[in-house]
């Protein structure tokens, strides 16, 4: 056999293997696509029907489990949330609503890649605007009179960053159209001075009822801080240290935070908080696992929080006061609104 036919017969075996392996590849993204859609046996019952922002004393989320509804925004009475669940058709990777304004951060399917955007939704669940996102969704809120929406987003390759991600928090005026990109345009304020540094990052952005002012948290130097934020003079100012996705109470007088605490192993470190915003003492709660999560408010005594769980993650309730017991509130459940 020539030196030229034994190349082109090795060509012709290797491009035969990358096609069997493609072939295999689709096969099986597509079987994995028709076991999410199948509900799985003792799992929630799922149903669509009509889903608005106005339905009183429910809970609206991101349905996990398994079958045709999953991902999609879905709700269920609070005083029974075990119940059959209504699910929406829309679907949301984060979701968060106020006062007949949603925003839900999905997932585009591309042909080579997914993009990412952030949709505004109307009480019918409408799409009103939407505004392409620079990396994967982490966190959303709204303000409570439901004007400004809020997101943050893993964006990778800043030179910065060791672990090769970072993140961005947006917020926008759903009233005016106003974006902004990034809080990272503001100016800072920290331990009385000004501060600027390459490495700030921001997440977990909360509204204050006022629609001027806000929480989030900001890291740099390989520490977080809890900031206060203003939108009218564009200024951040620091507050206290280790405190990571604060979430303001409706009565506006404590934030519910992530805290790093001493003690806990390297890949479950934290702990969830309850802070006084006027003496910023603060006391830990019953919940000893580790939440990786912006807790909600479900009133101002309850906490609900996302944790691992056989569909991905489930909804647990735990008292703002540091007793009680946590208990589960939703199996296949993420990023809950309390309407």
């Amino acid at each position: 056999m020539t030196n030229a036919r034994t190349k082109l017969l090795v060509l012709v075996c290797a491009v035969a293997v990358l096609a069997a392996v493609a072939t295999t590849s689709v096969l099986h993204a597509a079987a994995r696509s028709e076991r999410r859609d199948v509900a799985r046996p003792g799992g929630p019952t799922v149903a669509a029907g009509r889903v608005t922002l106005t339905d009183k004393r429910r809970i609206l989320f991101r349905n996990m489990a398994w079958g045709p509804h999953r991902d999609e925004l879905t709700t269920v009475p609070a005083a029974s949330p075990t119940g059959a669940r209504t699910a929406s058709g829309v679907k949301c990777l984060r979701f968060y609503a106020a006062s007949g304004t949603g925003v839900c951060l999905q997932a585009v399917h591309g042909a080579v890649q997914d993009s990412y955007r952030a949709t505004i939704l109307d009480t019918h669940l409408r799409e009103q605007a939407h505004f392409t996102i620079p990396g994967i969704p982490s966190r959303a809120r709204v303000s409570p009179s439901g004007r400004l929406a809020a997101w943050t987003v893993f964006v990778g390759g800043d030179s910065y960053a060791g672990t090769n991600f970072s993140t961005r928090a947006a917020i926008l005026d759903t009233r005016t159209g106003t974006l902004t990109p990034s809080l990272e345009d503001f100016a800072i304020r920290k331990d009385g001075h000004r501060y600027r540094a390459a490495d700030v990052n921001f997440w977990g952005v909360t509204f204050a009822a006022d629609d001027r002012h806000f929480y989030a948290t900001l890291a740099t130097k390989g520490r977080t801080y809890l900031v206060r934020g203003d939108l009218r003079t564009r200024t951040l100012t620091t507050l206290r240290t280790n405190v990571e996705c604060p979430s303001l109470s409706p009565d506006g007088t404590r934030i519910a935070y992530k805290s790093r605490d001493k003690g806990l192993p390297a890949d479950a470190p934290w702990r969830l908080h309850v802070m006084d915003l006027r003496t910023l003492r603060d006391h830990p709660l019953a919940e000893i696992r580790s939440v990786d999560d912006q807790a909600v408010w479900q009133d101002d005594a309850t906490l609900t929080y996302a944790l691992p769980g056989d569909y991905g993650a489930d909804l647990y309730a735990v008292a703002a006061d540091g007793g009680g017991t946590p208990h589960r509130v939703l199996t296949a459940a993420v990023s809950p609104t309390y309407l």
